[in-house]
C-alpha cells in the first residue's frame, strides 16, 4: 500500500511535518505512519508516533480505522525496543481535556527513567 499523500488542509505542526515542510529527529518510518523525538522531552525517551492520515484524536476514530490505531501501538512497541527500553509508557491524550496540544493523534513512547503514578 502506497503512503497516503500530506493533507495540505493539516495545519498542526504534525501536518507540517508530514509535508517536509519542518524537520524532525526521525526514529522509524513507514507507509502509515512516522515516529521522531519529541522537542520537549518528558523523559530521557520521548518519542511521537503520527498516522500520515489525518486524524484528530482517539475520540473521532472511526472502524474503518482499527488497522491503522493497531499499527501505532505496534510501532510504538517496536522504537521502544529500538531505543533499549525494556518498561516505557505509552500516552495518547485525546482532546484539550486531557492534555492534546495538538490536533492531530499522536501515540507519546515515553521511558528511561521511573515513571510515578497516577500521572498528571
Amino acid at each position: 500500500m502506497a503512503a497516503p499523500l500530506p493533507d495540505p488542509a493539516n495545519s498542526t505542526i504534525f501536518g507540517r511535518i508530514l509535508r517536509g515542510e519542518i524537520p524532525c529527529d526521525e526514529v522509524y518510518a513507514d507507509d502509515q505512519c512516522l515516529a521522531f523525538r519529541d522537542v520537549a522531552p518528558q523523559a530521557p525517551v520521548h518519542i511521537l508516533v503520527i498516522p500520515r492520515e489525518h486524524l484528530v484524536n482517539l475520540a473521532e476514530a472511526e472502524a474503518h480505522q482499527a488497522a491503522l490505531l493497531g499499527h501505532l501501538l505496534l510501532v510504538a512497541a517496536k522504537v521502544a525496543k529500538q531505543e533499549g527500553l525494556t518498561g516505557f509508557r505509552t500516552v495518547i491524550n485525546s482532546g484539550e481535556e486531557a492534555g492534546q496540544t495538538v490536533f492531530h493523534l499522536h501515540v507519546h513512547v515515553i521511558g528511561g527513567r521511573p515513571l510515578a503514578w497516577p500521572p498528571g
